[in-house]
């Protein structure tokens, strides 16, 4: 059968002569905006068709069309050369040296619209939004002594979903980028490589990328704090923020004994499974309240019984592992990484009680997740790197793989990552259903858990590395014994 997809060609055929007069001279100004090569500049072209067919087809004006995909969006970024580069951060310097330790440190955000995603649009939103995001639009590139950032001006394609999430990201190529934006049905996730960029700092990206797909498809809000693409990005957005913490007078957080491990045989395909389970948010907040904690601390109450009832072991510590953002101590607006991590550690035989094992994860949450513990921990790390700072790459990635062995996840059971409530303007949240946030493939550890919370829904989300059900079964039974009402939704098992 032929295909019977219109050309644009044949498109302009169909309009009006004023319709093709506003076509010429919108075309007119369009390669004065990229300083690329002849098929890079005709692949922007064919997004830039595509997008305006569409639109057209859905009965949108040529004025309203052009006007959304005005050229001005692209601003200079793609008409300059590439000169910026970017020295990785303290936390993500070990990143690329310990990768093939069997972990490349990917996470993912997701969100669902209530209507199935456009992908014209979407990669549309990804071109106008990257350019507000210049450490994002890099490559990884070896140095003698670090890998660092270098900017690269391309086109970053969005890739409709068919592989398992989280899988590690080729950044070994020429002009490959550290991060990934797929979409299925009404589903868009995007993916990142931790030397990248945070939860915060990729959140930051992400709302912005909503926002501007939102306004794409025709709905137009006060943007309030979600970055607008538009504006010119500042010097403290691209920041080694942890350089702005004094040292400490000591250092401590990183070497530990290990901790007790689920059970559970790992799968050879990581994660095998990922489950989601959604809660009212508010009757979440209510529950919590009521044992006088936050979620946060709740869900980690939880999680221990959990983790207790999944592991053969009667001695040692269930050791949990949360990140902690750094900016809530040192203001920042950085979109790099500035987190660190502290361990709440509880002996198995301890876990009874709920007040008791509440009250001893409330009372580990103040003392180790303070600011100057986290100053100590973030001396740790620098002096680490600091350490290693002048051993040629070459000689240094051994090195490193030896420190990510004694400070990885061998003394961690598992990881537990609570990226918040995330808001949009009203207008933007009629299109939103829900969102979650899930971890990669660990070497270690069976599972990682998340929470994320977005239009009234809380949603826990569990990435296994086992086929191994005790885990998922405790925790789901504990908020039924709450009376949290969990709907759970998830893949079927990968691999066996």
């Amino acid at each position: 059968m032929k295909n019977t997809k219109p050309t644009f060609s044949s498109f302009t055929e169909t309009l009006t002569e004023a319709e093709n007069a506003q076509l010429q001279e919108f075309f007119s100004e369009f390669d004065t905006h990229f300083l690329l090569s002849k098929n890079d500049r005709k692949q922007f072209r064919a997004d830039f068709e595509a997008a305006i067919l569409l639109l057209y087809k859905k009965g949108v004006s040529m004025s309203e069309i052009l006007s959304r995909l005005a050229l001005s969006n692209l601003g200079g970024f793609y008409a300059r050369p590439s000169v910026m580069w970017f020295p990785l951060d303290d936390a993500a310097k070990i990143y690329p040296i310990s990768m093939d330790h069997g972990s490349q440190q990917v996470f993912r955000i997701s969100i669902y619209f209530k209507e199935d995603v456009i992908p014209e649009l979407l990669q549309m939103a990804l071109t106008f939004t990257i350019k507000r995001f210049a450490s994002f639009a890099t490559t990884l590139k070896k140095g003698f002594f670090w890998h660092y950032l270098d900017t690269v001006k391309k086109r970053f394609p969005i890739e409709e979903e068919h592989n398992l999430p989280c899988q590690p990201i080729k950044v070994s190529a020429s002009g490959s980028q550290s991060f990934r934006l797929m979409y299925y049905k009404n589903r868009v996730s995007a993916e990142f490589f931790h030397v990248l960029t945070d939860g915060t700092g990729a959140m930051t990206f992400f709302r912005s990328l909503t926002a501007e797909y939102l306004r794409l498809c025709g709905t137009s809000a006060p943007l309030g704090d979600i970055w607008d693409i538009n504006d010119t990005p500042t010097k403290e957005e691209f920041e080694n923020a942890f350089v702005k913490v004094e040292k400490a007078k000591t250092s401590s957080g990183f070497v530990d004994k290990p901790a007790a491990q689920m059970n559970g045989r790992l799968t050879r395909r990581k994660p095998c499974r990922i489950l989601h389970l959604k809660m009212d948010a508010e009757k979440l907040r209510a529950v919590a309240k009521s044992y006088g904690a936050t979620v946060t601390a709740y869900l980690l109450m939880q999680m221990f019984y959990a983790c207790s009832a999944s592991t053969d072991e009667l001695t040692g510590d269930i050791n949990i592992q949360l990140p902690i953002n750094m900016r809530k101590f040192y203001p920042s607006k950085t979109v790099r990484n500035f987190s660190m991590y502290c361990g709440i550690r509880i002996p198995i035989e301890k876990i009874g009680d709920k007040e008791a094992l509440l009250a001893e994860i409330n009372a580990q949450l103040l003392q180790k997740a303070e600011k100057e513990k986290m100053r100590e921990m973030i001396t740790a790390a620098v002096n680490i790197v600091s350490s290693i700072r002048v051993i040629p790459l070459a000689i240094k990635q051994p090195i490193a793989k030896m420190i990510y062995g004694m400070l990885g996840e061998k003394i961690y059971t598992t990881t537990f990552s609570n990226l918040g409530v995330v808001t949009f303007p009203e207008e933007f949240m009629e299109h939103i259903d829900s969102m979650d946030f899930c971890l990669g493939a660990q070497v270690t550890n069976r599972l990682a858990c998340t929470a994320i919370t977005c239009a009234g829904i809380a949603t826990f989300s569990i990435s296994k590395m086992t086929l191994d059900p005790a885990f998922e079964e405790k925790m789901y039974q504990l908020l039924l014994a709450d009376g949290i009402e969990t709907t759970v939704e998830g893949s079927d098992y990968y691999a066996r």
